[in-house]
């Protein structure tokens, strides 16, 4: 339990980093004197990074003993983070923002790997989901508490912060987790197998068009719920601790859901996702009814990651490290694609309702491709069958 206690700490670090800076973008464009939607490409260059990093340390970290990699993955996150507290410019912070994000995706896949050879029979999901938990928790604690720090001390502070937190969760992985000699070292060719597998390439497509509807939404939350539901600005960190609850209790479901139905539970956090975005555009309009909304969106969002985590490795072979990184490189792609797009109609002209319509459309696409997955699936195994 202490080693994936461990792990879900760098998941707290991580999610504390990747929606801190959606919390405190009026605080960053004010700060460095450019436009919010501007603003907003430090969270896109982030999610490039973990693009980025995720391919590539996984294939060509392959033949690496896994704990010291796991280390040195947390070492460039804290460098990252500290080299974000430093930056003195727009142009620097985009390329603090891009090596933060290098190592997010491989240190999750790994992780989730971690977790699943040390898990009991029967309960693989569920440990993944315990790792995934501290990308939950973060936006309970981590998330708010960086949030006031940085509207109080300014933004630099809620960096600093996370570096600190990165520091820390070196100590525990290096005090707690076993050397995990028993999990299988593979080749770089190996590991690059995966890109040739339909279904790894289908679930991946889920997850960056399904998600990205959530971070059209959650990229500009802080400004919707001020100008639009009527909230103050003093109670952003509320608002984003009920948003972390939410995955808390989501993460929770996804995990059960995951052990106990996979690809179905995957079409019912898909269409609850969709539905909660169509109705958020509406909700928005009411303070309670727009964070009731963003707690069910949390929900429904963070109980997609167990399940596509597992599937990945269920459909990946003897290629689970890249597949499994792969995964929160997707969802990284989903978080800079709903950013821009969600800025997008924001800068048309549209307001502040509309990343959720649009974020709606894009959940609806991530269940339309889960379907095409599906049956791709049920046909390739009937000519497996006849053959």
């Amino acid at each position: 339990m202490l080693a994936l206690i461990a792990l879900a700490m760098g998941g707290f670090g991580i999610g504390t980093t990747e929606f801190v800076a959606m919390g405190l973008l009026p605080e960053i464009a004010a700060g460095l004197s450019v436009t919010e939607p501007v603003a907003g490409h430090t969270i896109s260059a982030y999610a490039l990074g973990v693009v980025v990093g995720a391919p590539l340390i996984a294939v060509l970290g392959a033949r690496l003993p896994r704990k010291p990699l796991l280390l040195g993955m947390v070492a460039v996150f804290v460098l990252g983070n500290a080299a974000s507290v430093i930056a003195p410019t727009y142009e620097t912070l985009i390329a603090a923002r891009f090596l933060a994000g290098f190592p997010h995706g491989a240190y999750f896949g790994l992780a989730a790997l971690a977790a699943a050879h040390i898990a009991e029979p029967g309960k693989r999901a569920k440990s993944v989901a315990l790792v995934m938990m501290g990308l939950s928790v973060a936006n309970v604690i981590g998330v708010p508490v960086a949030a006031w720090l940085g509207q109080h001390f300014g933004w630099r502070a809620a960096f600093a912060l996370v570096a600190i937190i990165g520091l820390v969760t070196m100590a525990a992985i290096w005090r707690w987790v076993p050397a995990l000699r028993g999990m299988t070292l593979t080749r770089p060719r190996t590991e690059l197998g995966a890109l040739r597998r339909p279904q790894v390439l289908l679930t991946l497509a889920v997850g960056m068009v399904g998600f990205g509807g959530m971070f059209a939404v959650y990229t500009y939350i802080s400004t919707a719920l001020t100008d639009v539901s009527g909230l103050s600005a003093s109670m952003i960190p509320v608002a984003l601790m009920i948003y972390g609850v939410g995955m808390v209790a989501g993460n929770f479901a996804g995990g059960a859901l995951a052990d106990r139905a996979l690809v179905p539970g995957l079409f019912v956090s898909m269409g609850a996702l969709t539905c909660l975005l169509v109705a958020f555009v509406f909700a928005l309009g009411n303070p309670v009814t727009a964070l009731l909304g963003l707690f069910l969106i949390g929900a429904a969002g963070a109980s997609m990651v167990p399940g596509l985590q597992t599937r990945l490795m269920d459909v990946a072979a003897d290629a689970q490290s890249l597949a499994a990184s792969l995964n929160h490189a997707a969802l990284n792609l989903a978080n800079a694609f709903g950013a821009w797009i969600g800025g997008v109609v924001i800068a048309a002209g549209f307001g502040y309702r509309a990343p959720a319509a649009v974020g709606a459309v894009l959940a609806a696409g991530g269940l339309v491709v889960l379907v095409v997955a599906v049956l791709v699936e049920r046909r390739s195994a009937r000519v497996g069958s006849i053959r």
